[in-house]
């Protein structure tokens, strides 16, 4: 996710009133880039900057301040419409294939027919002999038809009906055709592709449910290959460092704990949040239209790849000379992408399946399992982790709540106005001292 999308959607979550802490660990992003967005969002959208008297800083935003922002910015208008048309236009690009793939059969059926009427036309004409022997075995017409099966039967209205009484509550059967055919053909895009967020909002709830201190033991099994790893060195722990301002520290022993005092300051108390023991990716999948789809797929790619080569047959008959204008003109002509498209319709489902079976799915599995030993590692407890989490908590800390009952500043008022209502509050403070 891009990073003002994040942090719109991070302001919403959190009840539009939000410290730099509170975005970071809602959305996963850096802190320094969480400050930069929210400054930049308050500016456009009208929000409010709130300064405690410990001069920490809360932002606090309208509800409704998508559509402040959206009226504001004709570039973010801009931005809304194009994702809009996108939306239609992938929709256009995904249903095409399978237009294609029914409009392709059909060339080729109807380039078949054609094809064969012609032969037999020609044949007639230079054997009348034969026509008895033709029409006592049926034709060779009705012959192809046994031979080949019907192609329609596959859009029969029935053709889903049992599949669906033993899958209905499968999502995939849900997936209309056309949509099918894009998903068999390229799948559904990568699973992971928000793998960073998921990690880096699990590492940030770990932390504050730690109190904003942890060991690199409890991060270690949210992370991927943690490259050549040495007793000392936690060099894997740098961009958790960076991302969330964190601050090592180092105890006599040569122990490291990581700080991040900026996650324990909060707009409004937050309690601990569930969070998963260690980062699980998802596998690819080969499709996600349901299996009926997927082989009503294969069956009409290998029907019309068998259907090109018998028309490419067909077209080198001789009795075809000087009779290929029209549509056969046409078929012919086009023969070369229609017999192109019906190798590319089968090889590269076939390349994918097996580069994710033996190339993409086992890496993942396997970091998968990294994650799950680090995590049972850390369920061990040794001696020496053991250490570590004692120095830190020597470091821990209750969350700072940035409350709007105790501000030295906020722009949602007049200085003025803030001043005196200053002065009253210290006046009042001294009247209570004894």
């Amino acid at each position: 996710m891009t990073p003002r999308p994040a942090v719109m959607a991070a302001v919403e979550k959190l009840n539009y009133r939000v410290t730099v802490g509170d975005v970071a660990a809602q959305s996963g992003l850096d802190l320094n880039l969480a400050e930069r967005e929210l400054l930049s969002l308050s500016t456009e959208a009208g929000g409010h900057m709130q300064v405690a008297e410990s001069g920490e800083i809360a932002y606090k935003f309208d509800p409704n301040f998508r559509n402040v922002l959206l009226s504001r910015s004709f570039k973010l208008q801009v931005q809304a419409w194009l994702q809009s048309a996108w939306k239609w236009l992938f929709s256009l690009i995904r249903i095409s294939f399978g237009i294609l793939l029914i409009v392709s059969i059909a060339i080729v059926v109807i380039a078949i027919i054609a094809a064969l009427i012609a032969i037999q036309s020609q044949s007639r004409d230079d054997n009348d002999n034969r026509r008895d022997d033709r029409s006592s075995g049926g034709g060779f017409f009705p012959n192809i038809w046994l031979w080949w099966g019907n192609p329609f039967s596959t859009f029969s209205p029935n053709y889903y009906e049992n599949r669906r009484q033993v899958r209905s509550s499968d999502e995939g059967e849900k997936m209309g055709f056309l949509d099918s055919v894009f998903s068999f053909l390229f799948g559904d895009g990568n699973p992971n592709a928000d793998l960073d967020e998921k990690r880096y909002r699990s590492i940030a709830k770990v932390i504050r449910n730690n109190n904003g201190v942890v060991t690199a033991e409890q991060i270690v099994p949210f992370l991927d290959d943690l490259g050549q790893v040495s007793e000392g060195y936690e060099d894997y722990m740098i961009p958790v460092l960076i991302k969330f301002n964190g601050q090592p520290q180092v105890s006599d022993l040569g122990a490291i704990v990581y700080q991040f005092p900026e996650l324990q300051k909060v707009a409004s108390e937050r309690q601990k949040t569930q969070v998963n023991d260690y980062l699980t990716e998802d596998r690819w999948e080969f499709s996600k239209a349901g299996g009926s789809r997927v082989g009503l797929s294969i069956g009409l790619g290998v029907f019309y790849f068998v259907a090109a080569l018998f028309l490419g047959s067909l077209l080198q008959d001789p009795r075809l000379i000087g009779q290929l204008t029209g549509f056969l003109g046409f078929a012919s002509a086009a023969y070369g992408f229609l017999l192109g498209y019906a190798i590319l319709f089968l090889t590269v489902p076939l390349v994918r399946y097996f580069v994710l079976k033996f190339l993409i799915n086992p890496k993942i599995a396997a970091r998968n399992q990294q994650r799950v030993v680090r995590f049972n590692q850390l369920k061990q407890l040794s001696d020496a982790l053991k250490q570590k989490l004692d120095f830190a908590r020597q470091f821990a800390t209750s969350q700072e709540v940035i409350g709007a009952d105790n501000l030295a500043y906020t722009t949602e008022t007049d200085l003025n106005d803030q001043e005196y209502q200053k002065l009253l509050k210290e006046r009042d403070a001294n009247r209570d001292r004894p």
